[in-house]
């Protein structure tokens, strides 16, 4: 850590309230970040759904409940760890720990036990590459993402992307036991989606991680150039999103969807391009779109798989 991220860190520690009193089931619930999970326990069960081959419903169901509680204790540590930037950004200064509704090291460890304990599951119940497939998403998100990468360098999100990547290839290899180039080319759509998604949101949050004295695209390379890399990720994705209909994943239907799907992402991102500083709103708009996007793209791949029927 840098000096100047010290004096932050030192500065947010300060500003943390101290825990008032018993945390409620709300703020644990909190910790878990639902609505990142929604995402990745969605992208984790399609992943399973357009697997090749047979899973039990029941085993089935169990491996994407331990993805969901793998995401949760990845939120749930990130926020132990992040609690003096959180108590700094205006969007995360109410989480339960900067807002003093609970005590840091119980946080951490509500966090380590569901994730030794989604791991242990989906090992025993399930299939040990799943397993250790989740053991890494959430050690690279934690170790890699939150403690390493998300305060030195502009390609934070980037590079720590890849944990939000892993779940379809998590739901895969719960059913086929293996890691494929179909289920990798999953976690490619994902990782290449992430970086348009984040910056759309850091250029209208800009002040707010500057403040935090994270050094994402915006504050470090400023506005153009963070554009810029907008419209190049949205076009490569949309490229990508048409290799599973190649490889048999999907069929026309989802070639259709995805190109489609492509072309208006790639279209609000030029909008984002041509825009100066001085307006948000299509960033605004190509973030709200961005997470709509996987929604309808993975919803559109597993409703026209040829596995499926």
């Amino acid at each position: 850590m840098t000096d100047a991220s010290a004096d932050i860190a030192q500065d947010g520690f300060a500003n943390v309230a101290a825990p008032s009193g018993v945390a409620s089931v709300a703020d644990y619930v909190a910790l878990l970040k639902p609505r990142v999970m929604s995402l990745v326990v969605y992208t984790g069960a399609v992943g399973l759904m357009v697997a090749p081959g047979a899973i039990h419903p029941v085993i089935a169901a169990i491996a994407v409940l331990c993805i969901a509680v793998g995401a949760g204790a990845s939120g749930a540590i990130n926020m132990w760890y992040d609690r003096d930037i959180d108590a700094v950004m205006e969007r995360t200064r109410q989480r339960p720990i900067p807002a003093g509704r609970m005590d840091p090291e119980d946080a951490l460890a509500f966090g380590v036990v569901l994730a030794g304990f989604s791991v242990l599951v989906m090992g025993l119940a399930v299939n040990w590459v799943a397993a250790l497939l989740l053991a890494l998403t959430i050690g690279f998100y934690v170790f890699v993402y939150t403690m390493w990468l998300k305060r030195r360098t502009p390609q934070n999100i980037v590079i720590g992307g890849a944990a939000g990547a892993f779940p379809p290839m998590i739901g895969w290899a719960a059913v086929t036991g293996d890691v494929s180039l179909e289920s990798i080319v999953l976690f490619g759509i994902i990782f290449m989606w992430t970086p348009p998604h984040f910056w759309a949101l850091a250029l209208w949050r800009r002040l707010d991680y500057a403040r935090a004295g994270v050094p994402m695209l915006p504050v470090v390379a400023g506005d153009r150039e963070t554009r810029r890399q907008i419209l190049i990720y949205s076009v490569l994705m949309a490229l990508l999103t048409l290799v599973p209909w190649g490889l048999g994943t999907g069929g026309v239907i989802y070639l259709i969807v995805a190109g489609v799907l492509g072309a208006v992402f790639v279209a609000g991102a030029w909008r984002v391009w041509r825009t100066g500083p001085e307006d948000q709103g299509p960033a605004k708009l190509l973030f709200g779109y961005s997470i709509l996007y996987l929604f309808a793209l993975f919803g559109a791949l597993l409703l026209d798989t040829p596995r499926m029927g």
